[in-house]
């Protein structure tokens, strides 16, 4: 699955143009290098995402093309 769609499907940012802009700019790392929105991400993939001076790192625990609010935390565990 795409980057961004995931970043979207997990709720981790809440738009998929947002998440775009966000690897745009550079702030979302996979497995320790900056990611295009393009990058596949598959299941033990860590993301970290920069949020102005907060950032968040997160292992993929599971890929899913669509899912529920509650079921979203499921796709990821905060590392």
């Amino acid at each position: 699955m795409r980057l961004d769609k995931f970043l979207k499907v997990s709720r981790l940012i809440k738009r998929r143009t947002v998440a775009n802009e966000a690897c745009d700019a550079g702030r979302v790392m996979v497995n320790g290098k900056t990611a295009k929105a393009s990058q596949d991400v598959k299941t033990g993939d860590i993301i970290e995402i920069g949020f102005g001076v907060k950032s968040v790192k997160v292992e993929v625990q599971d890929v899913r093309e669509t899912t529920r609010k509650e079921e979203a935390k499921e796709m990821f565990r905060y590392l």
